[in-house]
């Protein structure tokens, strides 16, 4: 079958399209940067979500395609890339497309558990809104809704596994909060079946809704607990519960928060649960879902990483602090004349004191404030190996008694140069 792939590129996608090879199908991939293939199977074509929210601009791409498949999807808007045009507009454009189309027979969307009467939050009502439009045409299309999935290089499962390998962890409100993790693997495969097997429609209806669900149904503390324990990390976790209001104030101010995971939407899905019946799942695999406690293939590396991922963040914002504070107290908290005669010391002259001083404090802040917010940060590291590295030695030399001090004041230089080291080795 010929079959084009939107989102080829996204975490479900990527797994999606390596299963749909293998099942012997011919895959055109529709991405923003489309590349050289040298299988014969695999050829790309150039998409963007948000802008080709018209329906001529598929229909050129849809020649000789029987089947469709829509993985494209957000959970934050940032810029042009809004819910309305990559979970509504460019998707109806699509379906639209295939409705028109000589030889599509069949599309599958990826949507989510919660996209249905009772959505409330932009993510759930935009793919509703896209699921709606599809089931209205006349057209077969399986419209699949996935709980959590989990895949061992995806980006929420290393942040549940991150948190599941914390001592603490914090419940937010009261709420069952109730998830039905399914792996990956199985999302696909059982995509994949729908392909192969096509589920008998409703009577009078083109469209069927397909809950992609693990096993179980269990609050999300426990599938962070579950996750711990397939770690092979003892002891149990402590979790702080924190009261509703506290709750929404804090997913309020998530929404300011770069890269934060919990904002007011977050929070609404999370409380309104996110679980279905396995029984489809089930009859497309042939078989149950993996439980969690199959997830982790590899707990020694999975768990090194799971704690790396608080661990790297505590390790960065204490150099923040030092370098801040460090500042801080330069710029006069100790007494500038005091200051003064350790420049003296080194063969500073009088006049060049003042800019040494406020000079160093303010490259000292700029340092703290750089490796808090800029995104890159590997060049940092470097250049406070180097600058560390330089005091350190014209110290020792010109100022000895630090270098012997009870203190250490200037040894403790060593474990500070290791952490930037590791810092400098290991962020991405």
């Amino acid at each position: 079958m010929r079959i084009l792939l939107t989102g080829a590129s996204g975490f479900i996608g990527q797994h999606l399209l390596q299963a749909l090879l293998a099942e012997g199908h011919h895959v055109v991939c529709a991405v923003r940067k489309p590349k050289e293939s040298s299988d014969p199977r695999l050829s790309y074509v150039h998409a963007d979500f948000a802008n080709d929210t018209d329906k001529s601009v598929w229909l050129a791409r849809l020649s000789k395609v029987e089947a469709v498949i829509n993985t494209v999807g957000i959970f934050r808007a940032s810029g042009r890339q809004t819910f309305e045009r990559l979970h509504v507009l460019a998707p109806r454009a699509l379906f639209a497309a295939c409705a028109e189309s000589d030889d599509v027979r069949m599309v599958i969307q990826l949507s989510a558990l919660g996209a249905d009467a009772q959505a409330d939050t932009r993510y759930h009502l935009s793919k509703k809104a896209a699921d709606d439009y599809l089931a209205s045409l006349p057209l077969r299309a399986y419209i699949v809704q996935p709980s959590l999935v989990y895949g061992k290089e995806g980006a929420s499962a290393a942040v549940f596994k991150t948190l599941a390998s914390m001592p603490l962890s914090v419940r937010f409100g009261s709420a069952p909060q109730l998830v039905q993790p399914v792996h990956v693997d199985d999302v696909v495969a059982a995509i994949v079946a729908l392909l192969r097997h096509r589920l008998p429609l409703a009577p009078g209806s083109t469209a069927m809704r397909v809950p992609l669900v693990g096993p179980e149904a269990l609050p999300f503390s426990d599938y962070l607990a579950r996750l711990r324990s397939a770690l092979g990390i003892p002891g149990r976790q402590w979790v702080l519960p924190l009261p509703g209001p506290l709750a929404r104030l804090l997913a309020k101010a998530g929404r300011w928060l770069p890269g934060a995971l919990l904002d007011e939407d977050a929070l609404r899905m999370l409380d309104r649960g996110n679980t279905g019946d396995a029984a489809v799942i089930t009859h497309l695999l042939g078989r149950a879902p993996a439980p969690i406690a199959a997830f982790i293939t590899d707990p020694r590396a999975e768990r090194t990483l799971a704690k790396l991922g608080w661990l790297l963040p505590t390790l960065r914002w204490s150099i923040v602090a030092v370098w801040i504070a460090t500042a801080i107290v330069s710029f006069g908290l100790y007494p500038v004349e005091a200051s003064y005669a350790l420049l003296a010391r080194t063969g500073i002259p009088p006049a060049l004191q003042p800019l040494m001083l406020y000079g160093a404090a303010s490259f000292d802040l700029l340092l703290g404030l750089g490796i808090a917010f800029l995104p890159r940060r590997r060049w940092l590291w470097l250049a406070q190996l180097g600058l560390i590295g330089f005091y350190t030695v014209v110290i020792a030399f010109k100022l000895p008694e630090f270098l012997l001090h009870p203190y250490g004041p200037l040894t403790k230089n060593l474990p500070m140069l290791a952490a930037i080291w590791l810092l400098y080795e290991l962020e991405e």
